[in-house]
């Protein structure tokens, strides 16, 4: 990071020196951004977002600040030290190199911040960004994912943040401090170079999106899960007699539990996994679709084109219709 943003990212602005002196929090939003029609205050989307798309602040410290919620996607990353927040009700506690994504309508309050807990808040609208469009992302991409969003393991929607630790956002924590650096310098073009950078975090956010936590509930199940998992990374030669060889099962038997616990056969959903998997070849490479078929097992390309239809409802090589 550049030493200008962390000098001007610790310096003390008027206010916290005020909230350093009281330790009461100041409420430096005009009522313009406030709706206060609510049972909790929201801050209002065009106040911040009017003009730019991406509306960067650091935190001010030494005072808590008191439960809000608001009108657009919220990042809170911690640039150093720590800090207490309670989202929705539940505590949590951020660590430096941590992200907190929260959805639309979260509600949350801060605790108050110290000398060395400096915390980033990033505001940003996008009306294709949201939380559901991360979990149909990764249903129509992951096998194992479907499954278990698709077999009662708990609402995946119902929880209106995501937190990334530092242990597993090291690639999103890089385009966090670009993105960070960009606003706060001012170069020229910057509004735009911080707009690509947000397309960048958001592409980074769906790839690091996590799995359903619940655990798996009965031994059928995670046998299903793991079969899945094998499907996933052996797709182009893996095969019925080999499963029940490994897990021990009448391969009859194995076909009809696999049918039942996810409501497709077993060539079905290798052939699933050829489709994803030839999707992600389409948006990372320049292969043709020729190369890709075989890349991923399939000959035929009527039947290639047929099935991706079905499953992404469009052709290869349209354009995607989430526009990022």
């Amino acid at each position: 990071m550049n030493p200008k943003i962390i000098a001007l990212l610790m310096h003390k602005n008027n206010l916290e020196k005020k909230q350093l002196q009281t330790h009461q929090f100041i409420n430096d939003m005009p009522p313009s951004a406030w709706d206060n029609q609510q049972k909790i205050p929201l801050l209002k989307e065009d106040y911040f977002l009017g003009k730019q798309a991406v509306y960067i602040s650091k935190h001010n410290r030494f005072a808590p600040y008191p439960l809000h919620g608001q009108k657009f996607l919220e990042i809170n990353y911690m640039f150093s030290g720590s800090c207490q927040q309670i989202v929705d009700e539940k505590k949590i506690e951020l660590k430096a190199g941590d992200i907190l994504l929260m959805n639309v309508g979260a509600q949350h309050s801060i605790a108050a911040l110290g000398e060395n807990d400096i915390l980033i808040n990033i505001l940003f609208t996008n009306q294709n960004i949201t939380f559901k469009l991360l979990h149909d992302i990764h249903k129509n991409n992951s096998l194992s994912y479907k499954f278990l969003a698709d077999i009662s393991l708990g609402n995946p929607l119902s929880q209106n943040y995501i937190l990334f630790t530092k242990d597993n956002n090291s690639d999103i924590k890089t385009t966090m401090d670009q993105m960070i650096e960009e606003y706060f310098l001012k170069r020229h073009y910057s509004n735009s170079v911080v707009e690509s950078y947000l397309n960048i975090l958001l592409i980074k956010i769906i790839r690091h999106y996590p799995m359903p936590t619940k655990n798996l509930i009965n031994s059928k199940q995670k046998i299903i899960f793991n079969i899945l998992e094998d499907i996933t990374q052996n797709y182009q030669t893996i095969t019925l007699t080999y499963l029940s060889h490994k897990y021990g099962y009448n391969k009859n038997y194995l076909s009809n539990l696999i049918k039942k616990m996810t409501g497709k056969n077993f060539s079905s959903l290798k052939t699933q996994q050829r489709i994803i998997k030839a999707n992600e070849l389409l948006n990372s490479t320049t292969l043709p679709i020729n190369t890709i078929m075989d890349t991923v097992g399939l000959t035929n390309k009527s039947f290639f084109y047929k099935k991706y239809k079905e499953y992404y409802h469009k052709l290869p090589g349209e354009r995607n219709l989430i526009n990022i």
